[in-house]
């Protein structure tokens, strides 16, 4: 294993964590005075898809830019990836995240009031939904969408797809399944990232962090084997 790839899945996903989760703590509900001026549901979606845009670009040369246990599962079902390697990647991220939740647990506390336990951008379902959904919803939007996820990734890095432009788009479909999914979960599609705030939030979100594993994990696998059995246009490298 080559560690400038860990490395560079660590910093992808602590980038990935600061800006999106960070976006979600820091941002989202801003105030000034009585106005509210932050960023929002589609603040929060975009920045979460900026940031994949941006670590894509900067260290998806190195380790092809997973960020994401789900996406490095995902890819070794749809054959990009080997297996032996992802254990390894996927520590690297939750580790990556983690660094990333702690970046913004400190500048959070910054201000008088703040509390983790207010949520602190964790996913979760049930009384822990942000509109209240349940447990089959939250189930299925997570497979669902991370399935999708997986086909976009798989089909866009493909020989006769659009590999340069691979980072813009993944990066635009991550900000799309935000947009349709916060209010459900407060999107997930990355156990890593899932993690990382469920640790910080604590109380009721971490005995629901096995959802947040287990969906997303289905879907990318059931993601890279739609793409396998009945997308794929060309033979790519048997690990990409």
């Amino acid at each position: 294993m080559n560690p400038k790839q860990l490395a560079a899945e660590f910093f992808g996903t602590l980038w990935l964590v600061l800006g999106g989760c960070g976006s979600a703590v820091l941002a989202a509900k801003f105030f000034a005075g009585d106005d509210q001026i932050g960023i929002g549901l589609l603040g929060v979606s975009l920045a979460f898809g900026l940031t994949v845009v941006t670590g894509a670009y900067a260290f998806g040369h190195i380790s092809g830019g997973h960020f994401n246990p789900a996406v490095t599962l995902g890819l070794v079902a749809g054959g990009r990836f080997e297996a032996a390697k992802a254990p390894a990647y996927i520590v690297a991220q939750v580790i990556g995240a983690i660094g990333g939740a702690v970046i913004i647990y400190i500048v959070a506390s910054g201000v008088d009031g703040f509390a983790a336990s207010d949520g602190f951008a964790a996913n979760g379902y049930g009384d822990q939904s942000p509109g209240g959904y349940g447990l089959g919803a939250a189930l299925v939007i997570e497979i669902v969408l991370t399935a999708i996820f997986l086909i976009v990734i798989l089909g866009v890095t493909e020989k006769k797809g659009a590999p340069a432009m691979g980072g813009l788009t993944i990066g635009l479909t991550l900000a799309l399944i935000h947009l349709i999914s916060i209010p459900v979960t407060n999107t997930s599609v990355n156990p890593a990232r899932s993690t990382s705030q469920a640790i910080f939030a604590g109380g009721d979100f971490l005995p629901q962090l096995w959802m947040f594993w287990v969906a997303p994990i289905i879907g990318a696998v059931i993601g890279g084997l739609i793409h396998v059995g009945l997308l794929q246009t060309d033979k790519d490298p048997a690990f990409a």
